[in-house]
C-alpha cells in the first residue's frame, strides 16, 4: 500500500472540497479502491502505487482549474472525469478566446474541446458539418463565429436556414408571411442572436436582408456570395435538398451545417442528407467534420444523463 499527502495551498479547502466534503466525495466516486482522508488543507490517501499516482494527477488537474476560474462544482468534476482533455485545456486557458460580447457584455467563449475544434476549424475550412446531440452548442457557436464575421466584415450577410419537415416543407399552409411561417421552427437561431446583438440592431438587419431568414426549399436557384450560412437541423434535409444547398455555395461564403443524426423526422425511405454527407465529404480538403457528444452539453447537468441514458438504450437495442 502507499500513502501520500496532498497540501491545498492558497485554497479554500471548504470551497474546493465542498459543504461536509461534498466535492471530495464526488472525486472519490471515481476511486473507489482508494481511502481519503481530509483534515483542514492536508488531503491523506492511502491505496495501491498506481491507483495512488493517477489520484494525484487527476486531483492537480482539478487544482489547477480551480486556481484559474475560482471555482469548482460537481459538473466541472463530471466533466472532467468524462474527458481530461477538456479540464486541462480550460486550466491552461486554451478556452479564452472570446468569439463576441454579448448584449449584456457578457463575452461568448467556446466552453468545450469540440466547440473550440469548430472554432479553430473555421479558419481553415469553407464547409464545416456539426453532428451531435440537443445542448452541446454547436447551433450557438456557429451564430457566435457568423456574428462576428459580420461585425469584422469577413462577410456581408448572415443566413440561416433549415428544413420545414414538420410543415411537409408547405408552408403555404400556414398563416402569415414567410418569416412568421418559419419564425417558430428557427426560434432557436433568434434566441442565439438576440443574445449576441442589440434588439434595434438585429431588427435593421433583419429588415434591410443583412441578416436573412429563410426555409431551405427557398435556396434553390439562388448562388451565396460573400454569406455566413447555416443550416440547421440538417438531419431532416433529403439527399437532393442537402446536394441543392451545397451547391449554393458562392466565393468568399461559408457554410456550417448542424444536426443530430438520432432525431431524423424523415419519412422512413428517405435518407438523411447529413447522414450521406458526413459519410461521403470527410476527407475532403475544404470540408470539417465534427461530432459532438455528450461531454459537450452545456445544459443542465441532468441533459448529460439523460443523453448517455438514451444512446445506451438505442445501443441495447440494435445490439439485441
Amino acid at each position: 500500500m502507499t500513502e501520500i499527502v496532498i497540501f491545498l495551498e492558497d485554497i479554500d479547502p471548504v470551497v474546493f472540497l465542498g459543504t461536509n466534503n461534498s466535492l471530495l466525495d464526488k472525486i472519490q466516486s471515481f476511486f473507489p479502491k482508494i481511502k481519503i482522508l481530509s483534515r483542514g488543507s492536508e488531503i491523506k490517501c492511502i491505496g495501491e502505487e498506481s491507483e495512488i499516482t493517477l489520484f494525484a494527477e487527476k486531483f492537480n488537474d482539478l487544482i489547477e482549474y480551480y486556481r484559474k476560474y475560482n471555482r469548482l462544482e460537481e459538473q466541472d468534476i463530471e466533466k472532467y472525469f468524462f474527458d481530461a482533455e477538456h479540464m486541462k485545456s480550460a486550466a491552461k486557458g486554451e478556452f479564452e478566446q472570446v468569439l463576441v460580447f454579448g448584449t449584456s457584455g457578457k463575452p461568448v467563449r467556446a466552453r468545450t474541446v469540440n466547440q473550440l475544434q469548430l472554432v479553430s476549424d473555421y479558419k481553415n475550412n469553407d464547409l464545416i458539418i456539426a453532428e451531435g446531440p440537443a445542448g452541446t452548442g454547436k447551433t450557438y457557436t456557429s451564430i457566435a463565429l457568423a456574428v462576428r464575421a459580420l461585425k469584422e466584415r469577413e462577410v456581408k450577410k448572415i443566413i440561416l436556414t433549415r428544413p420545414a419537415v414538420e410543415a411537409g416543407e408547405r408552408l403555404g399552409f400556414l398563416p402569415g408571411d414567410m418569416k412568421e411561417k418559419l419564425d417558430p421552427y428557427l426560434q432557436p437561431l433568434y434566441d442565439a442572436l438576440h443574445d449576441m446583438l442589440p434588439y434595434k440592431k438585429l431588427e435593421t438587419w433583419l429588415e434591410d436582408g443583412t441578416i436573412q431568414i429563410a426555409p431551405l426549399a427557398f435556396m434553390r436557384g439562388r448562388t451565396l456570395e460573400n454569406a455566413f450560412v447555416i443550416l440547421n437541423e440538417a438531419q431532416n434535409a433529403t439527399v437532393s435538398q442537402l446536394k441543392m444547398f451545397l451547391t449554393r455555395m458562392g466565393v468568399s461564403s461559408k457554410f456550417i451545417m448542424t444536426g443530430d443524426s438520432t432525431q431524423i423526422d424523415l419519412p422512413r425511405k428517405s435518407e438523411s442528407g447529413l447522414v450521406q454527407a458526413m459519410r461521403i465529404l470527410s476527407g475532403i480538403e475544404g470540408v470539417s467534420v465534427i461530432k459532438f457528444d455528450e461531454r459537450d452539453i452545456v445544459r443542465h447537468k441532468l441533459v448529460k444523463r439523460i443523453v448517455k441514458a438514451y444512446e445506451d438504450e438505442e445501443t441495447g437495442s440494435s445490439g439485441g
